[in-house]
């Protein structure tokens, strides 16, 4: 117990979070989008089922949380590769309540956001700001990493209500989130509304928005979809994130090699 509160209590020296920028935004979409077709592939392609693949993807999740945990600084290989592992077992984990267990897409939906608020409440009572801008002990890295899983898999489970209980479609339900997300910028810009509060909504909301384009590229034509099967579309937002995380990564690097030059530099009087 003792070492458990040692590690929890450990702060966290440098900030190892990315900078909330466009980028982010486009990279967080593409590994949802990524996380609903990975998900599908092995719960239902290759016909794993939805409980077996829970369990592996959790265990994925865990890998590379632990992975992240011993690391130092922002590194972008690792960092979304535990985005990819949330977004992947949220899918399977979500499948999972609202199909096998018979929850239903709006019970299981309730379950989640109830889940992912008391997360928030131990979270705010441990003294810490929700703000994701400096992550300064292990055990609020934890409950960011925990609220994460949750807010992905509640946004599999709006996605899936949207798409097939509300009657909008899986075009219609990316267009209605879609729609959201831009009020959400609109009222970063324009009102006085908490930026955590703001950030946290459009964190949960990309979810869905993610599972709604997976599922308009991977489901048939007659069920609203492009048909382009679970493979294909994994195999294309793969490739795309991991040309994104070679960007960050070169970016990160260059950033270093100016630090020494800015500092250096004479002031002038």
């Amino acid at each position: 117990m003792r070492r458990l509160a040692a590690f929890l209590q450990k702060g966290v020296r440098m900030n190892k979070l990315p900078e909330i920028t466009l980028a982010f935004w486009i990279m967080k979409i593409c590994a949802t989008t990524l996380g609903e077709t990975g998900g599908d592939l092995l719960s239902m392609t290759l016909n794993v089922g939805y409980a077996v693949s829970s369990i592996l993807l959790f265990g994925f999740f865990l890998v590379t949380l632990g992975a992240q945990l011993r690391t130092t600084r922002y590194r972008p290989a690792i960092y979304w590769a535990v985005i990819v592992a949330t977004s992947t077992a949220g899918t399977t984990m979500s499948d999972f309540m609202d199909r096998t267990l018979g929850l239903g897409y709006a019970a299981g939906s309730s379950i989640l956001v109830a889940i992912l608020l008391a997360i928030f409440a131990v979270w705010r009572l441990s003294g810490e700001s929700l703000s994701v801008d400096l992550i300064r002990t292990r055990k609020v890295e934890l409950l960011y990493w925990i609220a994460i899983l949750f807010s992905n898999t509640l946004g599999t489970a709006l996605g899936d209500f949207l798409a097939d209980s509300s009657g909008l479609g899986f075009g219609g339900g990316a267009l209605l989130i879609g729609g959201l997300l831009a009020a959400i910028v609109l009222a970063h810009y324009f009102t006085r509304i908490s930026g955590v509060l703001l950030f946290w909504a459009a964190f949960v909301l990309t979810r869905p928005f993610g599972a709604t384009v997976g599922d308009l590229l991977t489901k048939p034509v007659a069920k609203g979809g492009l048909a382009l099967g679970t493979v294909g579309s994994s195999a294309v937002l793969l490739g795309v994130l991991v040309a994104l995380v070679i960007y960050a990564i070169v970016a990160q690097a260059r950033q270093r090699d100016l630090a020494p030059a800015r500092i250096a530099q004479p002031v002038e009087e």
